[in-house]
């Protein structure tokens, strides 16, 4: 959620238990997921959401984990690399959701190298647009068990890149707006 230039304001919960809840805009260089952007995803998301373990891998505000605790996800752990970014993070968070998440200050491919205690079911991938980290979180989540066959992984990039993807990874929607690109990745299992 990272890589724009620097924001003040806020960004708001726009569906679910905490509706029209707003979210500060803390730290540097930090790119909110847009409203309609996050909307439609989340209409993707609407069978998948409930009770699901999320992964929000390059948090930012918080906004996608949160809206998803909002849709009825039962846990979110959320990664940010910015020290401020994370402190207000985990004070919205446990003001909103106490025991259902959890903030780690660290960056996204170093939290990686750990063993997760589970796979996620739905893990949210909106990394600095000028970096290579989208690629390189995707080989790792696949190698490192932070995923099973059926998690949901939602991408969000310059419009510009071209991500592609390989087995058992399946992109299976892509949408343009301004200057995102927005996607589904799912991965499958391997035909044998």
């Amino acid at each position: 959620m990272r890589s724009g230039s620097g924001q003040a304001g806020k960004v708001r919960i726009i569906g679910g238990k905490w509706r029209g809840k707003k979210i500060p805009i803390v730290g540097n260089q930090i790119r909110p997921t847009p409203d309609r952007v996050r909307e439609t995803m989340f209409n993707w998301l609407n069978m998948a959401l409930p009770k699901s373990r999320c992964l929000d891998l390059f948090a930012g505000t918080g906004a996608l984990g949160l809206e998803a605790l909002s849709r009825g996800a039962q846990w979110v752990t959320f990664v940010e690399s910015d020290l401020h970014s994370a402190h207000a993070l985990r004070t919205v968070s446990h003001e909103m959701y106490g025991e259902q998440c959890m903030v780690k200050h660290i960056p996204a491919l170093q939290f990686l190298k750990q063993s997760p205690t589970e796979p996620f079911d739905i893990i949210f991938l909106d990394p600095p647009y000028a970096s290579d980290l989208l690629e390189q979180s995707l080989s790792v989540l696949l190698t490192g068990g932070w995923c099973h066959a059926g998690s949901i992984l939602l991408f969000e990039h310059a419009k510009e890149t071209v991500l592609s993807v390989d087995p058992p990874w399946e992109k299976s929607k892509q949408q343009v707006a301004g200057e995102v690109s927005y996607g589904l990745i799912t991965h499958i299992e391997e035909l044998k």
